[in-house]
């Protein structure tokens, strides 16, 4: 029983890595990426949608996204959208797509990115310790129903401490990486 409680965390706190590495793609590091209008909703005939629902995203560079709706009559609200979202981006329209130039980031900018990554990186690893709470809430259960011994009951929490700190850990290197790519100029 405490072994399918383990691969249960293990199961959320691996998802909470992807939704980190999911939430990192959306942080801008001057370099193009279709993730970083992902979010945008576009007004579409009375009803918020997403872009990507709408045109296809594609980064044509390194410094420069081009959006193609698939129905022409979306440009002018597709544009809207993403002037209305204050991402920093001026998009410019020539009748068949949408030109998005990335500027590159102020030093400023990029402090800002790496307080706006760090934000991001500690909700996803309170995910992780909120798992690791729950999971030990339930094997402390099974012990005082005795389900389990107190030996079962230590040694998993003894691979749920192991499982949490290697998820961090891999948060935390994760995180490392994309500090520095927002930080290379």
């Amino acid at each position: 029983m405490t072994q399918e409680l383990l691969d249960d965390g293990e199961r959320r706190m691996q998802k909470a890595i992807e939704a980190l590495v999911h939430d990192m793609a959306s942080v801008r590091t001057g370099r193009a990426s279709p993730a970083l209008i992902e979010g945008v909703m576009v007004e579409y005939y009375g009803s918020p949608t997403p872009i990507n629902q709408l045109a296809s995203v594609n980064a044509a560079d390194a410094r420069s996204l081009i959006i193609a709706p698939f129905d022409r009559s979306a440009m002018n609200d597709i544009d809207k959208a993403i002037r209305k979202a204050d991402l920093g981006f001026n998009p410019t329209n020539d009748g068949a797509v949408l030109r998005i130039v990335v500027p590159p980031l102020t030093e400023d900018r990029r402090r800002d990115m790496v307080k706006v990554l760090h934000k991001k990186l500690e909700e996803h690893k309170v995910a992780v310790r909120n798992v690791r709470r729950e999971v030990h809430d339930k094997i402390k259960g099974l012990e005082k129903d005795k389900s389990a011994t107190a030996d079962e009951g230590r040694r998993a929490t003894e691979r749920l401490q192991k499982l949490t700190d290697r998820s961090i850990q891999e948060m935390e290197s994760l995180g490392a990486i994309k500090e520095a790519e927002i930080l290379a100029v």
